[in-house]
């Protein structure tokens, strides 16, 4: 038999998680040393549990995939008898957790004195069949800066894990037969002593060939494979709060991914990210925005509307004021999220050059020119020079 984990499962290197445990019930259930003839069926059943180990965790399968067969193997065996744990080992008496890091020490000796470790199925993580939270699921969401200005009700598709309805999430047929795990007797869970130098050391993790049921079935769910879980698309409308920001989640409780042995689904944790579009830029709370006014406007002074997200306000321009400058509109800006008040809105204004002048403007502009001393081509380059000013 190969060494290499996917074969001893008789999987693809692509295969799902899955389709990898139902390759390892099908695999132990035919080479378990209870029930196969072969001499060599527990060292065959040890390749086959340490494959689907490897497999089913997300980390370890990537670190296996990136180091290769080999290499793995040997960090793995470094992890098993000391040190801090190589990548993905195992940990022994005193080696690391495994793992990217390997985080060793204390608390491996204690999980190993007091029971921690166990498997991946829906009895695992070391505490049998008892109830245990799903995990939260994520997604992204965009909207317009009118929805976030005002709050909004938006429509969000995922596709998400679901209890599978046909088999009630049990991940067999209700006829199916059943029969006590014989090698838990019914537990859930199987103890292993271990000889260390502090003495003889047991501890206790999710049986292998039930993953924690204690029960065995003639045959598996044909919509869910065994696993109890089926993925669905769902359309779910989530309450948008005003003033909410780019970068921001909001928390819809119990849509996450269903829970194990009853226990309840996880969170829907969706992330925001906020359109703000072309005319405005958003600071927190506060926004900004470019206005155009007139050379008489910027000289003279005037009233302009300026465009806000709620509407138009009137803003006064003072006589004089320079190209470039800048004018704060008190709580014209955003919403604050969950408190009251607004931002503020800030309006640079930019001076405009006509492009082209009638002869009653030229003459106008020139006896501007003059009776500032100003000694301008007005023939030639007044207004660019006009332009460059601004």
């Amino acid at each position: 038999m190969s060494e290499d984990f996917y074969d001893v499962l008789g999987v693809s290197r692509d295969a799902s998680e899955e389709e990898i445990k139902k390759a390892y019930r099908k695999q132990a259930a035919e080479h378990h040393p209870d029930v196969s003839d072969d001499e060599n069926a527990e060292e065959r059943f040890k390749k086959i549990q340490k494959a689907k180990e490897v497999l089913t965790d997300e980390q370890k399968r990537q670190q296996y995939d990136q180091m290769g067969h080999d290499r793995f193997t040997e960090a793995d065996k470094r992890g098993a008898t000391g040190g801090g744990g190589g990548p993905g080992g195992a940990g022994g008496p005193f080696g690391g957790a495994g793992g990217a890091g390997g985080a060793g020490g204390f608390e491996d000796i204690f999980n190993q004195f007091f029971g921690g470790g166990g498997g991946r199925g829906r009895g695992g993580g070391g505490g049998g069949n008892r109830p245990r939270q799903g995990r939260d699921l994520k997604t992204g969401l965009t909207i317009d800066l009118e929805a976030a200005f005002e709050g909004a009700t938006k429509e969000v598709t995922l596709t998400r894990p679901t209890t599978c309805a046909t088999c009630d999430g049990a991940g067999h047929p209700p006829d199916a037969d059943v029969e006590t795990c014989p090698q838990c007797n019914g537990r859930g869970q199987v103890q292993q002593v271990q000889q260390t130098p502090l003495g003889r050391v047991q501890q206790t993790s999710t049986c292998p060939r039930c993953e924690g049921e204690g029960e065995l079935y003639s045959e598996d769910c044909a919509d869910c494979g065994g696993d109890g879980v089926v993925r669905e698309e769902a359309t779910l409308s989530v309450e948008i709060p005003a003033g909410i920001r780019s970068g921001q989640s909001l928390r819809m409780e119990r849509e996450g991914a269903p829970g194990e042995n009853g226990g309840p689904k996880g969170d829907l944790l969706i992330e925001v990210d906020v359109d703000v579009g072309d005319r405005f830029e958003r600071d927190g709370d506060d926004l900004r925005v470019n206005e155009a006014v007139s050379f008489p406007q910027a000289v003279f002074g005037d009233t302009v509307e300026v465009e806000t997200v709620d509407g138009s306000v009137e803003m006064d321009v003072p006589a004089g004021t320079q190209s470039g400058e800048t004018f704060r509109l008190k709580g014209k800006g955003m919403p604050r999220l969950r408190r009251r008040g607004r931002g503020d809105l800030y309006v640079q204004v930019g001076v405009v050059v006509p492009e082209s002048l009638n002869d009653e403007q030229r003459e106008a502009l020139e006896a501007f020119a003059e009776a500032g001393g100003e000694d301008i081509d007005v023939g030639g380059g007044f207004f660019e020079k006009l332009k460059s000013s601004f």
